[in-house]
């Protein structure tokens, strides 16, 4: 018991970095200080609205400086005051309300079933051989393109654009679900077949977790690609919508109403990023 009395270790009365020690028989047990973090990265929620007010400013005041070009940038203090007049006119809410509704669907659609194909691609060996060649060859197909096949199938309303929406999404979702479902380690999966786990309880218990990080981070880039076919399918035959507000401006070369309709697309993929991020936050505390 003589070694419990010098906290120091060896036999020194002394230490730089002392650490208690607890005597157990005759053997010291030191406990190990927790050093790592996981590179959780901790959050910082003031950061990003600093940024965006600095760019602001440097903004106005390059604008009213003369050292940018009115013709080249409006001042955002001019497209402050005409998003207030969208807001106040009600213009605002009449473009709004469809762009929203389109790609809630379209989103919605394309989501769902690529979730449920892309699953169905990582646990299925003959579904996987039949359907990862045919997304191989629609992933790199340019979907704006397809625009006008959709007017010619579902018309010039809202079935073309919700479709578009839709096709969209599918396939990143696809794509990024059955590599996140791959990505699953198998040691787990054995480890419930060790035990007994009946098949459904493997997927619901240890795949679907599992895969949903990998799931989640395409769902961003899904709905990313969502709002950008959202204005495309608008500048095409649509009357109200983001898109068409923003084609109206840019044809009158109005910068400023041009990029109060940039601003709302930019609050709206900032809406869908925080949305993710709180369903990250509900379904992945297992992760911290």
């Amino acid at each position: 018991m003589a070694e419990a009395a010098a906290p120091g270790g060896h036999g020194s009365g002394t230490s730089a970095n002392p650490v208690p020690v607890r005597p157990t028989g005759d053997r010291v047990v030191r406990p190990v200080p927790f050093r790592g973090g996981g590179f959780a990265p901790s959050r910082k929620r003031w950061v990003g609205p600093v940024v965006f007010i600095v760019l602001v400013v440097l903004a106005e005041w390059g604008t009213r400086a003369g050292w940018i070009s009115p013709l080249t940038l409006p001042r955002p203090s001019d497209v402050l005051d005409t998003f207030r007049e969208l807001a106040a006119s009600g213009q605002l809410v009449q473009h709004l309300g469809p762009s929203l509704s389109r790609l809630v669907l379209g989103a919605l659609l394309g989501v769902s079933v690529g979730i449920g194909v892309g699953v169905m691609i990582g646990l299925f060996s003959y579904v996987r051989a039949g359907l990862v060649p045919l997304v191989a060859a629609l992933f790199p197909i340019p979907k704006i393109a397809l625009l006008p096949l959709f007017v010619i199938w579902f018309g010039i309303g809202e079935g073309s654009k919700i479709a578009l929406i839709a096709f969209g999404t599918f396939t990143p979702t696809v794509v990024a679900t059955y590599g996140a479902v791959d990505n699953v380690d198998r040691t787990l999966v054995r480890m419930g077949q060790s035990f007994g786990l009946s098949w459904f309880s493997i997927v619901r218990k240890i795949v679907l977790p599992g895969a949903m990080p990998g799931i989640l981070s395409g769902l961003r880039i899904s709905l990313a690609i969502a709002i950008i076919l959202l204005v495309a399918a608008e500048m095409l035959g649509a009357e109200y919508g983001i898109g068409a507000y923003i084609l109206q401006a840019g044809s009158l070369y109005d910068l400023e109403r041009l990029f109060a309709g940039v601003v709302i697309l930019s609050l709206l993929g900032v809406l869908v990023s925080a949305t993710i991020a709180l369903v990250e936050r509900r379904l992945l505390r297992w992760r911290t």
